[in-house]
């Protein structure tokens, strides 16, 4: 089965889950040049919409993400990423998960998770806020 890039204009999501705990991580997109560089590196590679570039997860924090398994879905326009987290988190908020708030049915939103690390330490100070 063909990956189905041209569905979201050269992007497929890539849900990263730790491969130990199950636990979600984050979502990323990658295009057919970073699906390339995560299977021969063996570490997440993903295209960055905001900046228009190519870049590997923990390349500014060294928190990166160690490939175990690459699964398909059914449409082929979806990547699972089963991965061993390298570092105390994957957000670049400082937690563990990119998911670390609860909306709630009102549409407010609260923190549910503790950080795991200090932003600023990683990545200054401009990143942090």
């Amino acid at each position: 089965m063909e990956l189905a890039f041209d569905k979201l204009g050269g992007l497929i999501p890539g849900i990263v889950q730790d491969q130990h705990t199950g636990e979600v991580l984050m979502l990323g997109y990658l295009n057919a040049e970073a699906l390339a560089q995560t299977q021969s590196s063996g570490e997440v590679h993903f295209f960055s919409r905001s900046r228009n570039r190519l870049w590997k997860k923990g390349e500014s924090s060294g928190h990166v993400l160690r490939v175990r398994e690459m699964r398909l879905d059914c449409d082929g326009d979806a990547l699972l990423l089963l991965v061993e987290p390298v570092g105390p988190g994957v957000c670049h908020e400082g937690y563990r998960s990119c998911f670390f708030r609860e909306l709630a049915s009102d549409g407010s939103s609260r923190v549910i998770a503790e950080r795991t690390f200090v932003p600023g330490e990683i990545y200054g100070q401009q990143r942090s806020q």
